[in-house]
């Protein structure tokens, strides 16, 4: 069975980072809490953000702005700023019309080609050759991680007050085997079982748009029986650099919504963006968050 592990990583920082840090900003609460540990560690990171994508508060500090379109200027931008290292944190809604994006004005041409010929690939081809086309040029890539490492999930057991039950561990078993299938296909990186059935696979749409999906099957009847749990794993062969699996205070509401008992993520390889809203978000919802070992390879 797990252990109980009720309380909240270290809050210790890492040693400062050699060199300026760049965080590339799509949306969500990742950019910012890197942004905050950052100058925590006494660095001035320069916000590159994605129109349309990054949180309006990260315009409060020194930032540049590009749209997608635009990911040929990145390169210019980075050199100009005197950056050394480069973070890539929170997700991009929208892929970019190739054609269009090809015009004069956006940037070094050569880069922008690189990035969207990468934006045909799957999710985790196209974080791998966007990674490799920033570093050809230099640049070293670090995951929001290596500067927040407390954001990772911790060792296995469980961080609630609320514990799995045996119908509970059979459902992780079957979502978890499932969420690995889909992960070496590039899909995604999350699955629902109810029952000791697989119901709901994360594809394209995200997780809380698949838990969305999970309580109108609730509201339709079309799955009758209570409970059921959320399990997030990295894909096997996951770019850890970018894209880690996560959860956070929407993950348990939705969750919640979906009427599941609780939620199950990979140890060590999952982000929960602020561990001590969500555990208490889910405590006071009498689900359980469950941490797991990675499989063995």
């Amino acid at each position: 069975m797990t252990t109980t592990a009720k309380t909240p990583p270290s809050t210790a920082l890492r040693p400062p980072i050699a060199g300026r840090t760049a965080i590339v900003a799509g949306n969500g609460q990742l950019p910012v809490a890197v942004a905050e540990s950052l100058r925590k560690l006494g660095d001035n990171p320069l916000i590159v953000a994605i129109k349309g994508e990054a949180e309006p508060e990260l315009y409060a500090g020194e930032h540049a702005e590009i749209s997608i379109v635009e990911l040929g200027g990145l390169v210019k931008i980075l050199k100009a700023e005197g950056i050394s290292n480069v973070v890539l944190a929170g997700g991009i809604r929208h892929r970019p019309e190739f054609r269009a994006a090809l015009r004069p004005g956006n940037g070094n041409l050569v880069a922008l080609y690189r990035f969207l010929r990468a934006f045909r690939l799957g999710d985790d081809g196209l974080l791998r050759a966007v990674i490799a086309t920033i570093e050809s040029y230099g640049f070293r890539v670090l995951g929001a991680h290596e500067i927040v490492p407390d954001i990772l999930a911790p060792a296995p057991g469980t961080l609630t007050r609320k514990r799995a039950d045996q119908e509970s561990v059979a459902n992780m078993h079957a979502a978890r085997q499932a969420a690995i299938m889909i992960g070496s296909l590039d899909i995604g990186q999350a699955a629902i079982a109810i029952g000791r059935r697989v119901v709901a696979l994360e594809g394209v749409e995200g997780t809380d748009a698949m838990l969305q999906r999970v309580a109108e099957l609730r509201h339709a009847k079309r799955i009758n029986r209570k409970g059921g749990v959320l399990v997030k794993c990295a894909k096997p062969q996951q770019e850890v650099r970018a894209d880690l699996p996560a959860i956070g205070v929407s993950t348990v509401e939705n969750a919640v919504k979906a009427g599941l008992k609780g939620i199950a993520i990979e140890a060590r390889r999952t982000l929960i963006l602020g561990y001590g809203e969500t555990v208490a978000a889910a405590d006071k919802a009498g689900l359980f968050i469950e941490t797991f070992e990675q499989e063995p390879s």
